[in-house]
């Protein structure tokens, strides 16, 4: 059996990679990143079977399997019947949520395992964990910059446009409808890497074991600025809210990011920068 992470977090990374792209596909029909999605998914159901399939010939016995390996396999069949269904049936909010939750027993039944040693020799198997907790929720964090930065852009542009007041400035700024797109885009790739942060920090408390840390204001307020983002997905998805008040629900979300900061220096007990 592999007793090094680096296979595992490398199951992780593809895995998560896979239900960004699912989402992008979820928000807005698109066949490339749907093509993608599946791909991503496909490559972690190879490296899941061969590992099964490798287990299957050292053990003498099915009885043999262990606890990892029952959750292994249960993850291996959510993704399996994922995979069906994408094949058959257009559905594609089941197969991200679905997916979601075979991330969380991936990544549990993976850090909870006392036989598998970290990459690094200094670390303990729950600073890996917490690696990749940490790496998620940065890249959605700057994603959310990105686009809380576009939707500033569109208001100011906007403001322009409706009081014709034309300046050089603006000939250098992306179109009212371009910069709309990007900051769109922007909390689609954030939103869903913000998800699976938050997985990750369940798994990580459970594995803990302190269950008083899922009331701790940082991860409390986390689940606020999830809810801020789909609701702003809602409104352009479903509502089709106008540009204007897009961006200002955007930038409201932020906001509520920025005071996930706040809260983590200021009152959280574990997740203070300073």
């Amino acid at each position: 059996m592999v007793k090094q992470t680096w296979f595992y977090d490398a199951i992780i990374y593809i895995y998560a990679l896979s239900l960004l792209f699912y989402f992008s596909d979820f928000v807005g029909p698109n066949r490339s990143a749907k093509r993608m999605g599946t791909g991503l998914l496909s490559f972690v159901w190879v490296l899941q079977t061969i590992y099964l399939a490798y287990n299957l010939i050292t053990h003498s016995t099915p009885m043999a399997f262990s606890r990892f390996e029952t959750l292994f396999v249960l993850s291996w069949l959510l993704v399996t019947v994922s995979l069906i269904i994408n094949r058959f049936v257009r559905i594609e909010l089941f197969v991200f949520l679905i997916n979601v939750f075979g991330f969380a027993i991936l990544a549990l039944n993976f850090f909870s395992n006392p036989t598998i040693s970290p990459t690094l020799a200094s670390w303990k198997i729950n600073d890996e964990l917490l690696f990749i907790h940490i790496s998620l929720a940065v890249v959605s964090y700057a994603a959310f910059v990105v686009s809380a930065i576009f939707s500033g852009m569109y208001l100011f542009l906007h403001r322009k446009l409706k009081s014709k007041q034309w300046s050089q400035q603006m000939l250098r700024l992306p179109s009212l409808e371009n910069t709309d797109r990007y900051a769109f885009l922007s909390v689609v790739i954030g939103a869903p890497l913000l998800l699976l942060t938050l997985t990750l920090g369940i798994v990580w408390i459970a594995l803990e074991g302190n269950y008083m840390l899922f009331f701790d204001p940082k991860v409390l307020n986390s689940w606020f600025v999830l809810l801020a983002y789909i609701f702003y997905l809602f409104q352009r998805l479903l509502l089709r809210s106008p540009g204007n008040r897009l961006a200002l629900w955007n930038l409201a979300a932020f906001f509520v990011t920025l005071l996930n900061f706040v809260a983590a220096n200021v009152y959280s007990t574990f997740h203070q920068w300073s």
